[in-house]
């Protein structure tokens, strides 16, 4: 894990997430790229160059942030970019080679949502995985993760990769979660040898995965959870809207979403 990205966000507290940002890069000695993006039309026929001016006040927004968490022996860049959100995060990635993004959950604006729809698209749109923290969570070194899963095939061959890098680094416990619903097929309950290797799994029927995680969340206590993002998988509200609210899902743990099976 070498180059991570942290998306900037009209958050109040987007300075605990670039600090657990920097304190988990410092582990892996990655990189962080910190970025701001902004969609601006031009009005025909302005004197007013509306980008430059927007780019401008974008950059001495990042620096301002950056300028108030501790760097400590972190590679730390900023990048500015003119486009949709999820556009110019799929560009990104793709031109910086990034392995993971971290967004923050619990949104600063309204106390009743999870994922706003900007947290919310990325996780839905760009191929890329993500780590979700809480609103004004401090890093500390995970001992264990909960894996949840409703369905053992991995179509990607790298889909683990985030979680492996993560289980090794910091020698995690890691308990996998296979949850029966009522839309299982037979090839479901079959396990990937990659997957099926990564720890003791429990099997439990439940009518989703999220309900699983919910009967078996607490008797694990774990300190990260990870999940597939799957169209029909844990975050399926996703695609009916960008945004979750924490009566459909709430977590005070980071949460680390692999990219699996569409």
């Amino acid at each position: 894990m070498k180059n991570i990205l942290v998306p900037v966000a009209a958050s109040t507290n987007l300075e605990s997430t670039l600090q657990y940002a920097i304190d988990f890069a410092e582990y892996f000695k990655a990189k962080i790229y910190v970025l701001g993006h902004y969609n601006v039309v031009s009005r025909a026929g302005s004197i007013i160059n509306i980008d430059e001016i927007v780019e401008r006040e974008t950059k001495a927004h990042i620096n301002d942030i950056v300028s108030k968490v501790d760097k400590k022996n972190t590679e730390i860049a900023s990048v500015t970019a003119k486009g949709s959100l999820t556009d110019v995060i799929t560009t990104i990635s793709k031109e910086l080679n990034i392995d993971l993004v971290i967004i923050e959950s619990d949104s600063a604006i309204k106390n009743d949502v999870f994922l706003d729809s900007a947290s919310g698209s990325i996780i839905k749109q760009n191929e890329i995985p993500a780590l979700i923290v809480p609103n004004g969570y401090t890093f500390s070194a995970p001992s264990s993760v909960l894996l949840a899963f409703r369905s053992g095939i991995i179509k990607r061959d790298n889909a683990l990769a985030p979680l492996e890098a993560v289980k090794e680094k910091f020698q995690l416990k890691t308990n996998l979660l296979m949850v029966k619903t009522p839309k299982h097929k037979p090839k479901d309950l079959k396990i990937n040898p990659k997957l099926e290797a990564l720890g003791e799994i429990t099997h439990t029927e439940n009518a989703t995965t999220f309900q699983g995680v919910l009967e078996h969340f607490h008797h694990n206590r774990p300190d990260l959870l990870c999940v597939f993002r799957r169209k029909r998988g844990f975050f399926i509200k996703l695609w009916e809207k960008n945004i979750i609210s924490k009566e459909e899902f709430h977590c005070k743990i980071p949460v680390l979403v692999l990219i699996g099976k569409l």
